[in-house]
C-alpha cells in the first residue's frame, strides 16, 4: 500500500511539473514599440497575444502543418517535440526527439532544435542532440540521417533550416549543444557553419565567418538568405544574395542590435519568420523585432521573456511564438509568407 501510494504521489509530481495548455484565453505580458507608421498595415497596436501554454524549460523551433491544422515546436532541454491544436490543447508528438542512445550523452542540449516541412509535408529537424539533419519518418517515429558530417568531420550541432520550394535546404550549425561549445573535445570542426544541403544529398558550405549563426530563413523570392548571429558581443542579422544555384554572391549586415543589447533586453537574434512582403519577424533584445528587407527597424513586439523563434500559422494572419517556458500567439493584418 505504501508503495502505490508513493508511485501514485510521484505520477501526480511528474504530471505537476508537465508544460500544460492554459484552461482558459490570457493575455501574455506583451505591448507593441511602434517606430515607424508602417508598422500599423502589418500589426494592430492594441492586438492581444495569447498565452496558449507553458511551463517549457525552453521552447524552440515552431513549425505549422496545415493539412493537421497543428502546430509542432520543440522544447530543447526536455528532448520533446510538442503538437498544439486548437481544440485539443498540448500533446507529446515525439518524446525522445534527439538524442536517446545510452548514459554518455555527446551534449548539454539533447533535444532537436529548429522544425521545417519539407516540399512533400514530412518533417525535418536540425537535430541538435544527434548532431545531425533528421528527416522523420511518420509512420513508425523512426528518423533517417540527411547529414551528420563535412569533409569527414562531425557538424557541430544544427541548429535551424529552412527549405526552398525544390527542396534545397539551408540549416545554420553553431556549437550549442556542446557542452563547452568551442571547447568542447567533441568539437570537430574549426567554425560555425551555414550550410546548403541539396536534394541528392551532396552538403556544400556557403559561410563560416560568422560566430554562433542562429536563426535562418529566406526571402518570398528565395533569392536572400538571412541569418541570424546570437553572440552576445556582435548581435546582428545578415542578408546574403544567391545565385540560383543557392551559392552565396555577397552578402551584408542588415541590422545590428547592439544599441538594443545596451538597454538590457531579454534575448539575442535567434529564430524568423517572413511575410508576404517580405518583412522579417525576428526574435531577438526586447521581443520579436519586425524589420524591412532593407532593414529598416518599425517596431517591436515587446516581451517580458526572452523569445527563441516565431512562425506564421492558421489561416497565415497567425504569428505563433515560443518565448522560454510559453507558446504564445497573436494574429497580424500582414500574412506570412506561403498563406
Amino acid at each position: 500500500m505504501v508503495r502505490l501510494l508513493l508511485l501514485a504521489l510521484l505520477v501526480l509530481f511528474s504530471a505537476c511539473n508537465q508544460p500544460a495548455s492554459s484552461p482558459t484565453l490570457r493575455r501574455a505580458t506583451a505591448s507593441i514599440e511602434r517606430m515607424d507608421d508602417r508598422l500599423d498595415a502589418l500589426l494592430d497596436p492594441q492586438v492581444l497575444v495569447e498565452v496558449l501554454a507553458e511551463g517549457f524549460l525552453w521552447a524552440e523551433g515552431p513549425v505549422w502543418v496545415a493539412q493537421d491544422s497543428a502546430l509542432l515546436f520543440s522544447d530543447i532541454p526536455r528532448n520533446t517535440v510538442y503538437r498544439w491544436k486548437e481544440q485539443h490543447g498540448l500533446a507529446v508528438y515525439l518524446r525522445p526527439a534527439g538524442y536517446a542512445a545510452g548514459d554518455q550523452p555527446p551534449g548539454r542540449e539533447l533535444g532537436v532544435n529548429g522544425l521545417a516541412l519539407d516540399p512533400k509535408g514530412t518533417l525535418v529537424m536540425a537535430d541538435h542532440g544527434l548532431r545531425q539533419i533528421s528527416r522523420l519518418n511518420p509512420e513508425q517515429f523512426t528518423k533517417t540521417a540527411l547529414a551528420h558530417q563535412y569533409q569527414g568531420r562531425r557538424l557541430n550541432s544544427p541548429n535551424d533550416l529552412v527549405f526552398r520550394h525544390d527542396g534545397v535546404l539551408f540549416f545554420t550549425d553553431p556549437p550549442y549543444g556542446l557542452d563547452g561549445l568551442d571547447h568542447s573535445p567533441r568539437k570537430e570542426l574549426p567554425f560555425h557553419g551555414v550550410y546548403r544541403l541539396d536534394p541528392n544529398g551532396t552538403l556544400t558550405l556557403l559561410i563560416d565567418s560568422l560566430h554562433f549563426p542562429n536563426g535562418i530563413a529566406l526571402s518570398p523570392d528565395e533569392r536572400t538568405l538571412y541569418v541570424s548571429r546570437s553572440d552576445p558581443e556582435a548581435p546582428r542579422w545578415y542578408a546574403y544574395q544567391l545565385d540560383a544555384a543557392g551559392n552565396v554572391i555577397s552578402g551584408r549586415m542588415l541590422f545590428d542590435a547592439r544599441p538594443l543589447m545596451k538597454e538590457n533586453r531579454p534575448g539575442l537574434p535567434d529564430g524568423m519568420a517572413i511575410d508576404a512582403q517580405g518583412n522579417l519577424f525576428a526574435t531577438g533584445p526586447g521581443g520579436i523585432l519586425i524589420l524591412t528587407p532593407n532593414g529598416e527597424h518599425l517596431g517591436t513586439i515587446r516581451l517580458d521573456r526572452a523569445a527563441a523563434n516565431c512562425a506564421f500559422g492558421d489561416d497565415g494572419h497567425s504569428l505563433y511564438i515560443t518565448a522560454t517556458d510559453q507558446l504564445l500567439r497573436m494574429r497580424t493584418r500582414t500574412k506570412g509568407k506561403g498563406f
